[in-house]
């Protein structure tokens, strides 16, 4: 038997992994210019990586993220533009969060012509506890209203006025949920599309100075 894999071990290993990574000269990568590809490149490294310490189930297209036991994704950005695209559920994942949290690694591609190499300077690891994958202005603006002794009817206009992808019932639902407990400011910003678009660079910008957003690397 293995040793079974824990978020704080998931961590460790993220770090030493991405300072591997970043040194490693990989010619399979040379000239790749697409996200995609490299993302899938890198999650699948860290897997086998990780496998060959640890005891862990690998996700699948059925539960959909990387690491269900631990309810942790791995998501791969370039520092151009770091964004990922994730499945959408409902719009409540925009208010309570994603439901899982978040393993980001954030790269700088380059290639060596010489050595026909392309290789991924992992800038940044950032880890996002699931309580902080919620989308900060959404967030932060239903904490304004309540603050300011809203009521149901004002957090109503401003779903509306946020284009939150719901039907009334549901607005209604959440809008009452919201009243009656808290919840945590997100870090993402995630925007409405066919699947959620999730942006990082607020939780790039914050990690270590909110609580559950963690810089690894």
């Amino acid at each position: 038997m293995g040793i079974s894999l824990t978020n704080k071990l998931l961590c460790e290993e993220a770090k030493e992994f991405s300072q591997i990574e970043s040194n490693h000269q990989e010619s399979s990568l040379f000239g790749v210019t697409d996200g995609k590809a490299i993302g899938t490149y890198l999650e699948q490294k860290f897997q086998s990586y990780l496998a060959e310490k640890y005891e862990f189930e690998k996700g699948n297209s059925a539960k959909g993220i990387d690491f269900p036991e631990l309810m942790v994704d791995i998501k791969v950005t370039s520092i151009k533009q770091p964004q990922s695209s994730c499945p959408f559920k409902s719009a409540r994942q925009k208010i309570f969060g994603l439901g899982y949290s978040l393993l980001i690694f954030i790269y700088q591609k380059k290639d060596n012509n010489l050595n026909k190499t392309g290789q991924l300077n992992i800038i940044h690891t950032i880890y996002v506890d699931q309580s902080r994958t919620a989308d900060y202005q959404t967030t932060s603006g239903i904490k304004k209203i309540i603050e300011n002794d809203g009521n149901k009817d004002d957090l109503l206009a401003f779903f509306q006025e946020r284009m939150l992808p719901v039907d009334d019932i549901e607005a209604n639902l959440i809008a009452e949920e919201l009243l009656e407990k808290s919840f945590n400011i997100g870090y993402l910003t995630i925007s409405n599309a066919l699947q959620w678009r999730l942006q990082y660079s607020r939780v790039i910008d914050k990690a270590d100075e909110i609580s559950c957003i963690l810089r690894i690397k």
